[in-house]
């Protein structure tokens, strides 16, 4: 339909959007703190949700918290064009993680339903559950809630299942949030990079080619206490020697072999830390990502390898322990030759990337097809007051979004 063509966001309402919800747990310093089932992210919740129902949508809350609006198709026994993120925040955050995938999904569906625009699929702007610490909306909505509900007590103490009461979800229910490709066709985020790529670049939108798996490992060196003074150097065995070598080996092997990996040492211990003694014991914790699971594991036996020689040559002895191991989810390769298409016919040049941060499309690209659009962040800042995108930026990739859907509405049957 020749109609279609000429949509576009209201940019101006979007970012108006954007700022009003930043008002919800502002800070004195120009943040923003709206931490998962606070006060401030109930406030923001029920913002949202009139939001929603105001361009036309039904609003519904699953067992899992997840706020899901939708707006009717043309085929109502039609699986779902999904869009959407979070709204809860770190402690300290800015004003456009999560948020933006969010508001551009109600904006995409404000300009339908002032056009009195209906595709043959229905479409969900959903609002997940507790995206910044625990993932627990989009793991639930992929049959991914494995541990039990002590894992995802709050900090405080506060239980899981007083939580999700307070938003109305129900831990008991929580199977129930489960869905499937027939209920979800497609998933498409918009979300701000997080990184520097594209401002480096100067390009405004990102098609992701996925998002990366992690490894974490908890890393002991153990060697042997002594007297700095009186101990010769060729009789030590320094754990932080040793250590100090490893974190470098981790490094080198980040930066040295081919591949497009991240490989980082953001955690260390000295002990007993005193400036007068060798020391004796040395915890430090590795970050490890990549876009394959096979050249992780590659990374992997890389770093054993090398630490098992470091700790040769220094005669100390160590432990790696893996704490953490997520599965990279490969975007559509159909989502992404629609958004490369979208971007060309808007004249927004743009590049491919992955996405080294996790979001909740990771989760709900196990299950059924998922794509992602990155626009720029200013300085490559996120989760921080300074964050920052463009207002250009942010309407553009709305933009991007609209589009995509009223392509992947004619490319994804109705059954």
């Amino acid at each position: 339909m020749p109609v279609l063509s000429k949509l576009t966001v209201n940019g101006d309402r979007l970012n108006h959007s954007l700022m009003q919800l930043a008002e919800i747990g502002q800070l004195p310093n120009g943040g923003v703190s709206r931490v998962a089932f606070t006060t401030e992210d109930l406030l923001a919740r029920q913002q949202v949700k009139a939001w929603m129902a105001a361009a036309g949508m039904t609003v519904r809350v699953d067992a899992a918290g997840n706020m899901i609006g939708k707006y009717a198709g043309r085929y109502e026994s039609a699986a779902a064009l999904a869009t959407g993120s979070h709204i809860d925040t770190v402690p300290v955050a800015g004003r456009f993680d999560g948020c933006l995938g969010v508001l551009a999904g109600i904006e995409m569906v404000r300009v339908l339903h002032e056009n009195d625009i209906r595709l043959d699929h229905p479409i969900e702007v959903i609002v997940f559950t507790d995206e910044e610490r625990s993932v627990l909306g989009c793991k639930a909505m992929a049959g991914e809630v494995k541990e039990g509900p002590e894992y995802y007590a709050r900090l405080d103490g506060s239980p899981i299942q007083a939580c999700l009461e307070k938003i109305g979800g129900n831990w008991s229910q929580i199977a129930t949030a489960k869905r499937d490709r027939s209920q979800v066709a497609a998933f498409v985020e918009l979300h701000v990079e997080q990184g520097g790529v594209l401002e480096h670049l100067g390009l405004p939108i990102g098609v992701v080619d996925g998002i990366v798996g992690q490894y974490r490992f908890a890393a002991n060196v153990v060697g042997r206490m002594n007297h700095a003074g009186t101990t010769p150097m060729h009789m030590r065995k320094d754990a932080l020697v040793a250590a100090a070598q490893m974190v470098l080996a981790v490094n080198k092997i980040g930066t040295d072999i081919p591949g497009d990996q991240v490989a980082t040492v953001g955690y260390l211990n000295v002990s007993p830390n005193a400036t007068n003694t060798v020391p004796g014991n040395v915890d430090f914790r590795i970050d490890l990502r990549d876009l394959s699971q096979t050249h992780l594991e590659f990374l992997v036996s890389c770093i054993k390898r090398e630490f098992a020689a470091i700790a040769a040559a220094t005669d100390v002895e160590f432990t790696l322990r893996e704490t953490l191991h997520i599965m990279p989810t490969l975007a559509a390769d159909a989502i992404k030759a629609i958004i490369r298409e979208v971007s060309e016919q808007l004249d927004l040049p743009y590049t491919h990337l992955p996405s080294r941060a996790g979001h909740d499309a990771q989760e709900i690209g196990r299950f059924t097809d998922m794509g992602m659009i990155f626009v720029p962040s200013q300085g490559g800042i996120s989760h921080s007051v300074d964050e920052y995108t463009a207002p250009e930026h942010c309407t553009q990739g709305a933009n991007v979004l609209l589009h995509t859907f009223l392509k992947l509405d004619k490319v994804y049957p109705v059954k």
